[in-house]
């Protein structure tokens, strides 16, 4: 039982190291904000996530968002980076 505990243990660490390897790194547009976008947003999730909403949000959608990842999601972002984020996000990834 513990050779199979082990094997089945090594399996699904191997197979976490391979998946890890195959993501590729996420590059945003360059401009006032990135740095505090990176800094608070991809605390708790990829930054891909910018990029797959861009095309739906607009500057409302985008302050939408920011406003619920720190009231509902509980996100310690102050007032002056939520701003500058909000900034960065419609001028970068507004529709």
């Amino acid at each position: 039982m513990r050779v199979f505990a082990f094997t089945l243990l090594a399996g699904l660490a191997a197979g976490l190291t391979a998946a890890a390897a195959q993501e590729q790194a996420i590059t945003l547009k360059p401009g006032p904000g990135l740095d505090k976008v990176q800094a608070n947003c991809s605390t708790c999730h990829s930054l891909d996530y910018i990029q797959m909403n861009s095309p739906f949000l607009n500057a409302a959608g985008w302050t939408a968002e920011v406003t619920k990842m720190i009231k509902a999601m509980g996100a310690p972002i102050g007032d002056d980076d939520a701003k500058a984020i909000i900034d960065y996000l419609t001028k970068n990834y507004g529709t």
